[in-house]
């Protein structure tokens, strides 16, 4: 079944492939472990390593350079499927991918793409992408970074943080001003390495949810950065970053509503097997009406979302799509946890039953990658410019 514009509704062979591959990995490799690592805010490297060896860690780039040559639609599935179990890791995957990598691959020169992405898209290395500031969220323009030229290097000074992958990095895509009178018109992009003099990683922090996807702080003291480290022109950083942001709401999206599923999965399950008065839960109108939203909502949200991906497949310009499927699903997901934990009444607030978790790691979704608030400004601003 395909819309007038040709965009099916069912998933391919091909796609049904992979979806159950994530399924599998998913529930084989992940799940027996999503409370240890929630607790211990360890970051998963052997999990993330077993990502990386089934082409998650380089979903859609090209496998010459040593991605797995997906889809964006295939994406979403992979990173859904993943959500549904943890979240957290579906955080690595999604950034990994969307960020660092994919600032360098839509922005990047030859050379840049042949050094950094194979061993980005493969896995050996993992990416982390800085933009976000302790006084410059929303507001780019206020960012303080800067880089100052140095014969045909650059020297960057200043401070990044909430960083994902952030310690564990091991290429940085990092936006600095060149020009602070100039505003968000000099903001450019760099490439840098972990291991850089003057480069260190600042506090992690100790998060609400999302406890194993790492996040920390990044500092810039002198670091000398060579020339050929600048992506695109200086000044285009901004420009490159808003870009980006549209790739990565794209899996933000998916992960919002894989977190949903996973919420009204085990509430389904749960309200079969849990009885009161003499009956199980599903029997009661009440349950049955929360599990009719959340599942009406879900559905809402993954296509919106399958819409911003297959748009964005087929080169189209996607910024409105992904904004609403970004802001739907990330507030429909918060909305299914919510009532996911009624629904498993005092054991929703007990960490052995999963609802606990994702109610703690869907809230960074309606934060991250642009607030809900955000979405709205930049959907005010399409349909007003049209």
């Amino acid at each position: 079944m395909a819309d007038a514009t040709g965009m099916s509704f069912n998933l391919t062979e091909s796609q049904k492939a992979v979806q159950e591959l994530a399924r599998k990995f998913a529930e084989e490799e992940m799940r027996p472990h999503v409370l240890k690592y929630d607790e211990s805010q360890e970051f998963p490297h052997d999990i993330v390593k077993k990502a990386a060896d089934l082409g998650f860690m380089g979903m859609t780039w090209p496998e010459e350079l040593g991605g797995a040559g997906l889809s964006e639609m295939e994406a979403i599935v992979i990173i859904e499927e993943i959500a549904k179990v943890d979240p957290s890791i579906a955080l690595t995957v999604a950034s990994h991918n969307s960020l660092c990598t994919g600032h360098i691959m839509k922005f990047a020169n030859d050379e840049q793409k042949k050094r950094y992405v194979p061993d980005l898209a493969s896995g050996r290395t993992l990416g982390a992408w800085g933009l976000t500031e302790p006084g410059s969220g929303s507001d780019s323009g206020g960012m303080k970074t800067i880089a100052v030229r140095d014969g045909k290097d650059w020297i960057l000074n200043g401070s990044k943080t909430f960083i994902t992958q952030g310690s564990v990095g091991g290429t940085y895509v990092i936006m600095a001003m060149t020009d602070r009178s100039k505003g968000k018109g000099s903001i450019s992009a760099f490439i840098l390495e972990k291991g850089m003099k003057g480069f260190t990683i600042g506090k992690k922090e100790n998060k609400l949810g999302m406890r194993c996807s790492d996040t920390a702080t990044l500092i810039f003291d002198n670091v000398r950065v060579p020339g050929e480290n600048l992506i695109g022109e200086v000044g285009q950083g901004f420009k490159q970053a808003l870009t980006v942001l549209d790739g990565g709401r794209i899996g933000i999206a998916a992960l919002s509503v894989g977190i949903a599923q996973g919420a009204l999965d085990a509430s389904v399950k749960y309200a079969k097997e849990r009885h009161q008065f003499g009956k199980a839960l599903a029997e009661f109108q009440g349950i049955q009406w929360k599990l009719a939203d959340m599942a009406t909502e879900i559905n809402a949200a993954r296509l919106l979302t399958q819409r911003a991906a297959w748009m964005a497949t087929n080169g189209m310009d996607y910024t409105l799509a992904v904004s609403q499927a970004k802001l739907f699903a990330s507030e429909a997901a918060v909305r299914a946890t919510n009532e996911a934990v009624q629904v498993h009444g005092g054991y929703g607030f007990i960490k052995e039953f999963p609802v606990e978790k994702l109610y703690r790691d869907v809230k960074l979704m309606t934060i991250g990658e642009g607030t809900s608030e955000v979405q709205k400004m930049v959907i005010a601003r399409q349909l007003l410019a049209s």
